[in-house]
């Protein structure tokens, strides 16, 4: 391995802690906004990476699949340590319990956009550089933003899908306990990295095309 890879993939890295942490950021803001303050006792309603990595899916699966092989590396997914919620604080139990539970990919989604106007900005200053590690980290926060929706304990989709289907919390925390193996399973099918790659390409597409960019 190069060290011109070794190099894009931590700038990578980078890029995932970030929105990790921003991501996780949206999801203890929101509940403690919602009437929810037990992520906020616990120190996550923060911007520090540390109090939010979890060590498989914020350190192991990550690296893996940068350094396993330059074309993998260009796949990256991970997730946080989940923010703890108890539903029972919240002002409205169902409504804001999806309201933090999208507040995650929500953030991503943002995130997304303002990467691509800081792109956009590299355009107009020249500074090609700039525009692909805008455009990179972009394409990073909006593969985050779609990974999280599959609904497979503990992402965010599970959660959406707990409420549709009335699942009690007992029973999700269960299923979530063992859900990262479930997830790095469904990893393996090329089909499923194949849709996320085709969302995640069209929605950059779309911003581009809104902030003029080709």
């Amino acid at each position: 391995m190069d060290e011109k890879t070794i190099i894009d993939g931590l700038i990578f890295y980078i890029g995932l802690i970030v929105l990790l942490t921003l991501h996780e950021f949206g999801h203890a803001w929101t509940a403690w906004r919602c009437g929810d303050d037990t992520a906020k006792l616990q120190g996550r309603v923060s911007l520090n990476p540390l109090v939010h990595i979890d060590p498989v899916g914020t350190v192991l699966l990550p690296l893996i699949m940068i350094f396993a092989s330059p074309s993998v590396g260009r796949f990256l997914v991970g997730w946080a340590k989940p923010v703890p919620v108890n539903p029972y604080n919240l002002n409205n139990p169902r409504r804001d319990d999806i309201l933090v539970t999208m507040a995650g990919p929500g953030m991503n989604l943002v995130l997304a956009a303002l990467l691509v106007a800081l792109a956009r900005v590299g355009v107009l200053v020249h500074s090609d550089d700039m525009v692909e590690l805008c455009l990179n980290w972009a394409s990073l926060s909006l593969m985050l933003c779609f990974f999280n929706l599959i609904p497979i304990p503990p992402l965010d989709g599970s959660h959406v899908m707990r409420n549709v289907t009335n699942m009690s919390y007992e029973t999700y925390n269960q299923l979530a306990r063992f859900g990262f193996i479930a997830v790095i399973i469904v990893l393996q099918i090329p089909f499923v990295r194949q849709m996320l790659g085709v969302v995640t390409g069209g929605t950059l597409y779309l911003l581009m095309r809104l902030f003029g960019m080709a």
